[in-house]
Parts: structure tokens; C-alpha cells; sequence
């Protein structure tokens, strides 16, 4: 019989200070750094959209696709990007894909082309469809299991999530000066971090497996990704009964169904399946999926809300929302310890748990809030909930899985996160897109319009983090040993 993974150890093991070499520390610095790069990517372009709209004469539609082009990017290829770093080397994957991140950081903070932009912008997701599961595994097979992976892996994750929540604060300075720097600071950045990673990242041999590459097993894999993604982020331009989505989302699970079936035939596959029965793997992919599908949904209604509906500048509306990142921030040197004390599924609860209070709260405000009593709540039950879950899922789908699948473990977590946020995030502005002005732009429209608008996208945001909560919450299903 097996159980959830508690990830505790031995008295002696709990109390004895974890011990890492200058290597280990730069290691961990490297990769930390190319996550919270990513994250920082994301909300920062986001913060830009209306500048970027004015400067390049963008219609909402248009601007859309600047942030869903990121998604489908990443989205299609994360398992794939962990799978081929576990085969071809960690660390000739990650200083590859973090080279094309900088090439096309450069070039999207230079174009004035809308496609040139929006093609930048799907490369940088190909790129951290690589970077992400591969500085993942780097950490996993670079540190013990237990308390010293416990705390990498937190302070890994916090990492990627303080990048995401400051990313904020950094944009609305950024678009300040221009827009055209909310591409171009992480150029410096990522060339520092490859020249850093060439001499601190070991060097690791490619997989011996016999027959590992499974060719077919990738590409119908990455296509099946690529056309679900791509389907689910323009199906509330195209609608969702449309003849184009029906037929995308069709299409879509005919290739992945042959991906299944390769992958039960071949004698080396790319996914291996029994994968989601070890541990808490299953759960902590789905935990993922409501923790990060509901939290950039609800932060997308919120930018909407705190600009169009209140008429917050973009600095404004991210200085409201720092407290967040502050929190997540700040919580980096501690979670190994909550997760060694408390175990892991109880952080995972006990996140949610507030993050689908900070929803539920928000859904009561109106259109003269007062910050400290109507919106810092939420602000900071998010912030709590996050620090205390986003981690601690993250441990929980990897451990007790073997080395040599550990960059499939973090593909599939991230994936779940991904693809999580692009699903609730285009069911959410399909909902907000039906109940009047999508862009909450048009001067005709009241305060009081707009906002009963996202009220739909609120609630999905509350409805997405409980439905996580019931589903980390649910019985360890048992296995039959033999």
C-alpha cells in the first residue's frame, strides 16, 4: 500500500542544518534566476498591453495575442522540453534555450512590426518550455531528496512566483520610461545568466537509454499541445461553438489520442503513463491547475477593474497589488521549513483554502473600494496562499520519482500550470467577453457596467481554486502491491 508523500524525515535528519557547497549555492542562484525571469516576463508585458495597443495602433484582439502567443509557446512544448533534457543534457538544453530567450528579447523591444512582436513572443515561450522543466530537473538530480531538495525546489519555485507578482511593480517602472523596456531589461540578464551557467552548471551526460528518443511519440505530442493551446486561447475571438473551435479541439485530441497510443506501444516511450499513479503526482498536476488557472485569471479581471473601472495608472494598480509579491518574496527562506514541519498536502490545503477566500471576499466589491478594507484582504490571502501551496505542489509531483524522470516530472507540473492558466483564462474572458465591452474602453459605459462585466470572471476565479482545494483534499487513491 503507498500514501501521500509527507516528505518528512527522520528527527535527527529534521533538525540538521542543510549544508550546500558555493557550487550548490551559484547552481541554485542560476536557474532561480532564468525562472523568476520568466515569471517577470509574463506580467510585465502584461502591465505594457495598453501602451504598447496606443504606440503600434493595436486593437484589443490584437494585444491579445502578445500574451497568448507566450502561452501557446509554452504551453505545447514544456513536456517535451523536460523529456529531451532527461535525453540530450540539462545543461547544453537549458544555455540553448536561454541564448534564444535573450535573441528574442532583443529583437521584440526593437520591431515596430505587430508580427514580428507577437513571433518574438511565441519564441520566448518555446525557450522557457526549456529553460523551466530543464532548470527543474538540474536542481532535483543536483540535490539529495529530502530537507536539501525541499529547500531548493522552495526556493526555486518562490523564485519563479515572486517573478511573476514583482514583475508587476517592475513593468508599470518600465512602461513608464517605454514599453520597449519591458522586453528589453532581460536582455542583460539572460546573456549574464549564460555566460554565469557555463561555468556553474555541471556538466551532465546525455541519457544511455536504448531507443530513448521515441520520435513519433514527440512529434505528434508537441502538435496535439500546440493545436490545444492554440485552440483554447482563440476561442473567445473565434467563440467557443464555432466551426473553427469545435474543429481545432477535435483535431487537437486525435493527435493526442495517437500520442497515447504510440506511447503504449513503443519499447521506450517519451511519457510514461504509470507516471500519474506515484505518490501525489495526479493531484499535485491538478492542484497546479487551479492554483495558477484561477490566480492569472483573477489578477487579469483585477488589472481590468483597477484601470478601466477605478481609472488606476499601471504603476498605481501594481503598487496595490505588491503586497502579494512581497509576501511570496519574503517566504523563500522559510517553506522548507513549513514543509518539513507541517508536510506538504497540509500547505497545499491550507493555500488554497485561502486563496479561494481571497476570491470569494473580492466578489463583493463596488465601484468606490476603500484599498485597505475592500481589495488588500484578498491581496493578501492570495499572497499567503501562494507562498504556502505554489512550493509545496511543485515538491509534492516530483518526489520519489527516479532521476531519470524527473525532467518529465517537472514538464508535466509545469504543463498543468500552463496550460491551467490558458484554459481558465480564455473560459474567463469568454465570460467577461459575453456580458458587454470586452475592453471596458468605451466612455459610454458606467462604472457600474463594467464591473457587473468581470463579476462572471470573479467567480470562476473563486469556483477554479475550490474545485483545486476539493480535489487536494479527496482520499489518496491505494494501490494494490503485489
Amino acid at each position: 500500500m503507498t500514501s501521500p508523500i509527507t516528505l518528512t524525515r527522520p528527527a535527527e535528519q529534521l533538525h540538521a542544518a542543510v549544508r550546500w557547497t558555493r557550487a550548490q549555492w551559484l547552481l541554485l542562484m542560476v536557474v532561480c534566476t532564468v525562472l523568476a525571469l520568466d515569471g517577470l516576463d509574463v506580467s510585465m508585458v502584461g502591465v505594457a498591453l495598453p501602451s504598447i495597443g496606443h504606440e503600434l495602433h493595436l486593437g484589443t484582439g490584437s494585444l491579445q495575442w502578445i500574451v497568448s502567443a507566450y502561452v501557446l509557446g509554452y504551453g505545447s512544448l514544456l513536456l517535451l522540453g523536460g523529456r529531451l533534457a532527461d535525453l540530450l543534457g540539462r545543461r547544453r538544453i537549458f544555455l540553448i534555450a536561454l541564448t534564444v530567450f535573450a535573441a528574442a528579447s532583443l529583437l521584440g523591444g526593437l520591431v515596430d512590426d505587430p508580427a514580428i512582436l507577437i513571433a518574438t513572443r511565441f519564441v520566448k515561450g518555446l525557450a522557457a518550455a526549456f529553460t523551466a522543466p530543464t532548470g527543474f530537473s538540474i536542481i532535483t538530480t543536483n540535490f539529495a531528496e529530502g530537507r536539501e531538495r525541499n529547500k531548493a525546489l522552495s526556493i526555486f519555485t518562490t523564485f519563479g512566483a515572486s517573478g511573476f507578482s514583482l514583475g508587476l511593480v517592475v513593468g508599470g517602472l518600465m512602461t513608464s520610461l517605454s514599453w520597449r523596456w519591458t522586453f528589453l531589461v532581460s536582455v542583460p540578464i539572460a546573456v549574464a545568466v549564460v555566460l554565469l551557467g557555463m561555468l556553474f552548471i555541471p556538466r551532465d551526460k546525455p541519457s544511455t537509454e536504448e531507443s530513448g528518443h521515441d520520435i513519433w511519440g514527440a512529434v505528434t505530442l508537441a502538435l496535439g499541445m500546440l493545436g490545444l493551446v492554440y485552440t483554447l486561447v482563440s476561442a473567445p475571438e473565434k467563440g467557443w461553438g464555432s466551426v473553427a473551435t469545435i474543429a481545432g479541439f477535435a483535431i487537437s485530441a486525435a493527435v493526442l489520442a495517437t500520442f497515447a497510443i504510440i506511447e503504449n506501444r513503443v519499447k521506450h516511450p517519451l511519457i510514461r503513463f504509470g507516471i500519474l499513479r506515484e505518490g501525489w503526482v495526479a493531484r499535485a498536476n491538478l492542484s497546479a491547475v487551479g492554483l495558477f488557472g484561477s490566480y492569472l485569471s483573477f489578477q487579469f479581471i483585477l488589472t481590468m477593474y483597477l484601470q478601466s473601472v477605478l481609472g488606476w495608472s499601471p504603476l498605481g494598480m501594481a503598487l496595490a497589488l505588491l503586497p502579494t509579491g512581497l509576501l511570496v518574496a519574503t517566504s523563500a527562506p522559510f517553506a522548507d521549513r513549513f514543509i518539513e514541519k507541517f508536510g506538504a498536502p497540509k500547505l497545499i490545503l491550507a493555500g488554497l483554502t485561502a486563496m479561494g477566500l481571497g476570491y470569494v471576499l473580492f466578489l463583493r466589491v463596488g465601484t468606490s473600494p476603500n484599498y485597505v478594507l475592500d481589495i488588500l484582504p484578498s491581496v493578501l490571502l492570495l499572497g499567503v496562499g501562494f507562498a504556502l501551496a505554489f512550493p509545496s505542489i511543485n515538491v509534492q509531483a516530483t518526489a520519489g520519482i527516479r532521476d531519470s524522470e524527473q525532467g518529465l516530472a517537472a514538464g508535466l507540473i509545469q504543463t498543468s500550470t500552463q496550460v491551467g492558466a490558458a484554459l481558465v483564462l480564455a473560459v474567463t474572458t469568454a465570460l467577461v467577453s459575453g456580458h458587454g465591452t470586452s475592453d471596458g474602453t468605451s466612455s459610454t459605459v458606467s462604472a457600474a457596467a463594467m464591473l457587473d462585466q468581470y463579476r462572471p470572471g470573479l467567480a470562476l476565479s473563486a469556483a477554479v481554486a475550490i474545485a483545486a482545494l476539493l480535489v487536494a483534499a479527496s482520499p489518496a487513491r491505494r494501490r494494490r502491491t503485489s
